[in-house]
């Protein structure tokens, strides 16, 4: 699980058996955790994110996406 970044108490994750879905990223804090898709940021999944955090979330996402869209590819392409 190459960890991509960390905010505060928040770390930015990808799964390295994951690389037939399209670009997303995970982000756990404590114990809730979400899964963002990457090309069009979009909620694929919550356990235990607040509507606000999640929101928090989707603007670190934004501010990231280069970053996040760069190391997925970067990640991926070399395991082929």
């Amino acid at each position: 699980m190459p960890t991509v970044l960390r905010i505060g108490s928040y770390r930015f994750y990808f799964y390295s058996h994951e690389p037939n879905e399209p670009p997303h990223i995970h982000v756990d804090k404590d114990a809730a955790s979400a899964k963002f898709w990457l090309d069009e940021i979009d909620l694929a999944q919550n356990i235990g994110f607040a509507k606000k955090e999640l929101n928090q979330l989707h603007k670190l996402i934004e501010e990231h996406q280069k970053l996040f869209l760069d190391k997925w590819y970067e990640y991926f392409s070399s395991k082929n």
